[in-house]
C-alpha cells in the first residue's frame, strides 16, 4: 500500500509545512537526507501547553506526538514533493516538556514513532532519542525533529 494509501486510510490530511517562529527554516535537504527542524504540539492551531509530570498524562503526551507527527509528515513532503519518495525515517528526536520525577518520555514519543511505522511501514523503523527538558517554546508540551533519506 502506497504512503498515500495508508494515510487515507487513517483519514489523515496532511497540513502544509507551517511557517518557522523564529530564525530558521522548516527543512533542509542535503545529498540525500532531509533534516526537519523541530516541530511542537499543537492543539486547536495553538501551542498544545503543558507539563509532564505536574499537568499532562503520558496518554495525552502520545496524542500530541501523534499530531507533531503529522505535521512532520507535511513538512517532509513540502520538502520532497511526494512522501513515497522517501527510502527511511533515519531518526527522530523528541524533546518532552517534563518535571524531574517523569520518566515515561519514551512513551510519550511512541505516539510519532508507531504512526511514522503505520505510514511508512518498515520504512519507518528509525533510531530515536527522547529527552526530558524543563522547558520547550511557547510552553509547548513536545518538540520533535526528523532525519529521512530520500531515494
Amino acid at each position: 500500500m502506497s504512503v498515500q494509501d495508508k494515510l487515507k486510510e487513517l483519514g489523515i490530511t496532511l497540513p502544509a509545512a507551517s511557517t518557522p517562529a523564529a530564525a530558521y527554516v522548516p527543512f533542509v535537504r542535503t545529498g540525500n537526507l532531509v533534516f526537519l527542524s523541530g516541530h511542537i504540539a499543537k492543539k486547536d492551531g495553538k501551542a498544545w501547553v503543558g507539563q509532564f509530570g505536574k499537568n499532562m498524562t503520558t496518554d495525552e503526551g502520545k496524542a500530541a506526538a501523534r499530531a507533531i507527527a503529522i505535521d512532520l509528515m507535511g513538512t517532509l513532503q513540502a520538502a520532497v514533493g511526494d512522501l513515497s519518495k522517501i527510502k527511511r525515517i533515519v531518526k527522530v528526536m523528541s524533546l518532552v516538556n517534563s518535571t524531574a520525577d517523569f520518566t515515561e518520555q519514551h512513551l510519550v514519543t511512541n505516539g510519532a514513532s508507531e504512526l511514522l511505522g503505520q505510514v511508512f511501514g518498515d520504512k519507518g523503523a528509525h533510531a530515536r532519542s527522547a529527552f526530558g527538558v524543563a522547558q520547550i517554546p511557547m510552553g509547548a508540551c513536545v518538540e520533535i525533529e526528523l532525519i529521512a533519506e530520500v531515494a
